[in-house]
């Protein structure tokens, strides 16, 4: 569930206006008063809301996880997942979900919050709820004491609801005096200043001239980082392909960072932490690989004719099942020790690399240019290498380094701008078309497995879906040449 909500804080003494007609077409309908017993969990150090995410459990909800969320237009979008459990200690099915902020750490009880509730839904004429507005009288208890009260109304918003629909029924609040907007959640304002701390892996501040070496290499360790991590729930849930990509491109990436930046880091360090890191990638690569798979031959099967294209189910459902165990192994791997100390090392390794020599306490202008030569070097010999016409494994080859060059240019960028982005984006012209070979060499090879261990209508549909990715890869072949030359021009290079 996608929670859409506007907040206000109100002054002493305000009453909520007449509802009823506040949104044209809809119709005010107030609710009984509830008394809602909140208990919310973190860690010691207040992870989860340092970063934006709670764990509660509520007397009328039961358990809910808020996972960090974004402010459009002055609306805080953020997921809301409600799971099943008793009260108590916290399921695993919450706990799981968080598992990205929590990491090794176990979350206990930080605060208890009493709530008197005032709703009033706002609803069509067909009695469909499109916004609920809430008063809430908030109680924050240290046992049986009252520590702190706050008031605060909350503008939420379903599905049904137009996206500007809070925004505007905050602005009419607001016109009666109903206080300054503030998307402060309820914990934070409950828990104080200790929770509105940066975030384990926060942000990293703009690249200038005084920026070190070794501050770029942090910067770029945190973005991956910081990827992976607000990633974790999306995988889990499956439910979006894109977020597994991005969840493996953020492993890739921190493992062709530290090869960039092997002159500056402890050797003994960064081979440990990639070699780690290469496992998850691994991980998460069968998954995705069955998602290209996956998305290729359903496409594929839609340019055969209507006979060819029944014949191609099996082979579809074999892909389903294969992907099926794969997501399993990969959610056992998610939920094991292992994932989770690795998380510890990853948020360490953001905070504080381990450098080796002193070049990182240099300007990083002075540093790092140099660096995106060696990858350059390696990606232009692969090149050279190539028999004619290029075998498959070669030119797979070639992709691997153009990733690795790519990656290390862009990890530069910060500090020599432009030059360096236009470098990047050509060598990623070539990753790309020849990550389209791959894709089809790799289905071509699954489907002739498949009509080696399949029925005879298996074999047929197999060999019919790898006739049209023929012609796929002969053009992919056809377009790398060319890419190559346009990446390959000297002056691209001139800035190191």
């Amino acid at each position: 569930m996608l929670e859409r909500e506007v907040k206000l804080v109100p002054p002493p003494g305000f009453q909520l206006p007449d509802l009823d007609g506040i949104i044209d077409g809809l119709t005010a309908v107030t609710r009984e008063p509830q008394l809602l017993q909140a208990t919310y969990y973190d860690t010691i150090d207040l992870r989860l809301a340092r970063a934006g995410a709670s764990l509660r459990y509520r007397n009328h909800d039961g358990w809910t996880v808020k996972l960090p969320g974004v402010v459009t237009d002055g609306v805080l979008i953020r997921a809301e997942h409600a799971i099943t459990g008793s009260a108590g200690r916290p399921p695993v099915g919450a706990t799981d979900l968080l598992r990205g902020y929590l990491r090794t750490a176990r979350p206990g009880v930080v605060a208890r919050l009493r709530t008197r509730r005032l709703a009033t839904d706002l609803v069509d004429s067909d009695g469909k709820r499109h916004v609920e507005i809430v008063d809430d009288e908030v109680s924050v208890l240290d046992g049986r004491r009252v520590s702190l009260r706050f008031r605060e109304i909350e503008i939420e918003m379903t599905e049904l609801a137009r996206d500007n629909l809070a925004t505007k029924i905050a602005r009419e609040l607001r016109r009666d005096g109903a206080g300054p907007l503030d998307l402060t959640p309820k914990i934070v304002r409950a828990l104080g200043p200790r929770a509105l701390e940066p975030p384990d892996v926060a942000p990293s501040p703009p690249v200038s001239e005084t920026t070190t070496a070794g501050e770029v290499v942090r910067f770029a360790i945190t973005a991956s980082v910081q990827r992976l991590i607000s990633c974790d729930a999306g995988v889990r849930l499956g439910e979006d392909p894109e977020i597994l990509h991005q969840a493996r491109v953020a492993t890739r990436r921190l493992r062709s960072d530290l090869r960039t930046f092997a002159s500056l880091v402890d050797e003994t360090w960064s081979t440990d932490l990639r070699a780690e890191v290469a496992w998850l990638t691994d991980e998460l690569g069968a998954v995705r690989d069955s998602d290209v798979l996956t998305e290729l031959l359903t496409d594929t099967a839609a340019e055969l004719d209507d006979r060819d294209r029944s014949a191609t189910d099996r082979v579809l459902a074999r892909i389903a099942r294969q992907r099926r165990g794969r997501r399993g192994a990969l959610a056992a791997a998610m939920r094991s020790p292992r994932y989770a100390g690795l998380l510890d090392r990853l948020v360490e390794a953001a905070r504080a690399p381990v450098f080796a020599t002193g070049d990182a306490d240099r300007p990083a202008a002075e540093v790092l240019p140099r660096l995106v030569s060696g990858p350059w070097r390696h990606l232009r010999d692969a090149v050279n290498a190539l028999d004619d016409p290029p075998s498959d494994s070669g030119l797979h080859d070639v992709r691997i380094r153009a990733k690795r060059c790519r990656y290390a240019a862009e990890a530069v960028a910060p500090v020599v701008g432009k030059p360096a982005r236009r470098f990047a984006r050509r060598i990623a012209a070539v990753q790309d078309v020849l990550g389209r070979h791959q894709d089809v060499v790799v289905a071509t090879e699954w489907l002739r497995e498949t009509a080696r261990a399949g029925e005879a209508t298996d074999a047929f549909a197999a060999g019919a879906l790898a006739g049209v990715l023929r012609a796929r890869e002969q053009a992919a072949r056809a377009d790398w040449s060319e890419v190559w030359r346009a990446a390959s021009r000297a002056k691209l290079r001139s800035w190191w």
